[in-house]
């Protein structure tokens, strides 16, 4: 099993107000948090904005909450990385990858991830490394035992179970979100192997990659963050950089424009 870190926790990364300076330095990852659920006007703007596969994509949702929700994401997505490239929002175009990890086609050096749970979107922007984000709300789970043994590392587990009850589910979702960024960064997904790779997971220590069993040497190239954008929501980044300064802002309706 491995033990506690002995250095003491980072302070929290604080998420301010959106900057009106949309400059991405070269050692930098600017991360946004959004609320998914916008008025009906908010709503019908950012709908404006998405081309029609995503469109069509929204309205495959069987409920009309998810069917907004998907629609604000993109569109938050889209006038967000307009506005570091300044162009209109509705003119992005995307490409995906093998495993639907979105790019961008005009500017494939940008490199985003986006991530959301329940009415909460993240995204993170960087330049020419891989990056990945995801985040979750922290809820009890019955089977919490039986997922992590099924799906986290022998060692994962052994620290999971070996915390006081109370911590369970926190550790439970630090240890999934910081997997999940992973394999997004990587451009993986959730399809891999999540018992191949280990990461930190105790609540208070540091986010980190641990292990890569197939990939030794990605320990020493890729760093990780614990994020807390809101209360009751836990999330992770994952980006391959050793050296990287993180911002975080909030996203408002009228302030990425």
């Amino acid at each position: 099993m491995h033990r506690r870190f002995s250095r003491p926790p980072l302070p929290p990364i604080e998420w301010a107000p959106a900057a009106q300076n949309r400059t991405l330095g070269d050692d930098e990852v600017h991360l946004w948090c959004a609320s998914l659920d916008q008025p009906a006007t908010e709503r019908e703007f950012l709908a404006e904005t998405l081309s029609p596969d995503e469109r069509e994509r929204a309205a495959r949702f069987h409920f009309e909450e998810d069917q907004h929700r998907f629609a604000v994401g993109r569109g938050v997505l889209r006038m967000i990385l307009g506005a570091y490239l300044n162009q209109p929002a509705n003119a992005l175009a995307f490409s995906y990858g093998r495993r639907g990890k979105p790019s961008l086609s005009s500017a494939p050096g940008l490199q985003f991830n986006l991530a959301h749970s329940a009415g909460l979107a993240l995204y993170a922007i960087t330049s020419h490394r891989e990056v990945g984000v995801d985040v979750e709300v922290i809820r009890p789970l019955s089977d919490l035992k039986r997922i992590a043994q099924r799906f986290f590392s022998s060692n994962e587990t052994a620290q999971l179970l070996a915390l006081p009850e109370a911590e369970h589910e926190e550790a439970f979702f630090n240890c999934w979100t910081r997997k999940e960024a992973y394999l997004k960064a990587t451009g993986e997904g959730i399809t891999a192997p999540l018992d191949q790779f280990e990461v930190s997971l105790i609540p208070g220590e540091p986010a980190a990659l641990l292990a890569n069993h197939a990939n030794p040497r990605e320990v020493t190239e890729w760093s990780m963050f614990h994020l807390r954008p809101a209360p009751g929501c836990v999330g992770a980044l994952a980006i391959k950089s050793r050296r990287v300064r993180v911002q975080c802002w909030q996203w408002r309706p009228g302030k990425a424009a």
